[in-house]
Parts: C-alpha cells; sequence; structure tokens
C-alpha cells in the first residue's frame, strides 16, 4: 500500500520552492502548483518512535510517487516512513479551493482542506468526512505496530 518516497527530488523541490518546517500542507500547495502532473495529498504519516500517533500531512505525487517538500525537516529515517492518503486534489481544484477560501474567510487559513461539512472527530482529532477515518484508523494501526504498542497506552 505504502507507495515510493523519491527523496531526492523531495529534498530538490524542498529547496525549489524554499519550503518550511512544520508547515507540511503549505509546502505540499506550493509544490503542486510548481510541479507538472503532480496532485496535492492530504492525509497521515506515520514513523518509529514520538509522537507515537499518526502525525496529519501534505505532500504531493506524481505517477504514484511521493514527493515529500518537508522531508528535510522531518528529523527521522525517511526508510520508515508510512503515507496514508485521505484525500487527493489535482493542483488545479486545491488552488480553486484555496483562492475561493482565501476570499470567503480571508482571516482563516485555507490549509488544510477537509472537504464537505460535517467533520467528525477521530480521537481528539477534528477530520473530513469517511475517507479521512478509514485514512486515519489505517495510520493509527500502523504506528502501533511499528512502535510495538497496544492501544490502551494511546
Amino acid at each position: 500500500m505504502n507507495k515510493l518516497l523519491d527523496q531526492t527530488l523531495s529534498n530538490e523541490l524542498a529547496k525549489t520552492i524554499k519550503s518550511k518546517a512544520k508547515k507540511p500542507f503549505h509546502n505540499a500547495y506550493k509544490a503542486v502548483l510548481v510541479t507538472e502532473g503532480a496532485k496535492y495529498v492530504q492525509g497521515f504519516l506515520v514513523f518509529v518512535g514520538q509522537p507515537y500517533k499518526p502525525v496529519e500531512h501534505g505532500w504531493i505525487e506524481v505517477n504514484d510517487v511521493i514527493i515529500d517538500p518537508t522531508l528535510p525537516y522531518l528529523q527521522k529515517n525517511p526508510q520508515e516512513f508510512y503515507y496514508f492518503p485521505a484525500q487527493s486534489l489535482s493542483a488545479k481544484k486545491v488552488k480553486a479551493i484555496v483562492e475561493e477560501s482565501k476570499e470567503d474567510y480571508p482571516e482563516d487559513d485555507p490549509l488544510p482542506i477537509y472537504g464537505e461539512a460535517p467533520y467528525d472527530y477521530y480521537g481528539d482529532v477534528m477530520l473530513g468526512g469517511q475517507e479521512y477515518l478509514i485514512a486515519y484508523q489505517a495510520a493509527e494501526a500502523k504506528c502501533q505496530e511499528i512502535n510495538g504498542l497496544n492501544s490502551e497506552k494511546n
């Protein structure tokens, strides 16, 4: 299920767009706008170690290859990253949503994008619809597996 992460392209793209730490959705948004044929993806990133739970994250995909412009800031072994997509949008679609959000809600950050309301809570995180629940549950299971945790510890 896990697609291949292209570390070289991720690092090159991070430099090109001047990505920032702790801004995965903004980095992915800037990346999708400058990458031919890319899709903007939101979902969850799982890795060994803290925080021992899925991390909401954004990246882009080109031809089923993951390019993560936040990679230089993650300070973990990229070989042990697991990406769980919840939604994928074309560059045109994500750009239109962001522009509309900025116009309608100028005081709010337009990213991440959760789709249509109503939203649900999964654990202590409010997310989008059913696709987020599926991605979150899969990511949570993988997180427990690779960290040797049982559900009572979370």
